[in-house]
């Protein structure tokens, strides 16, 4: 075995994907939302994204935590892409009622 690397593959299972930035699923329709207040000390991310599952329904992943931590994941399934979207929506717009905005492109 070729221990050169992190990962014995570049299809391993047992690491993170390299053309990953520390994600549990990526999305091309993911929204990515940030919180911060210094005066609070309080700097968070939320993720959104939906993507099809394996089994024909649909996956809402949000992640949330603290920018430059790992943070949390949940995976909600919906059986029709119009209960997920509605879902979505909803999710985004309590977010950005509780003060998160857009986050900046990073390239």
């Amino acid at each position: 075995m070729n221990r050169c690397a992190p990962t014995d593959s570049w299809n391993s299972l047992d690491g993170v994907d390299p053309g990953c930035n520390d994600c549990f699923m990526q999305s091309e329709d993911a929204t990515h939302l940030h919180r911060i207040d210094p005066a609070r000390n309080m700097a968070r991310f939320y993720r959104i994204s939906s993507t099809p599952s394996l089994f024909g329904d649909i996956c809402i992943v949000r992640e949330w935590g603290r920018i430059g931590k790992r943070g949390r994941t949940r995976i909600d399934l919906y059986a029709q892409e119009i209960e997920a979207a509605a879902a979505r929506l909803a999710l985004e717009q309590l977010k950005r009622r509780r003060g998160y905005r857009d986050a900046p492109d990073i390239e």
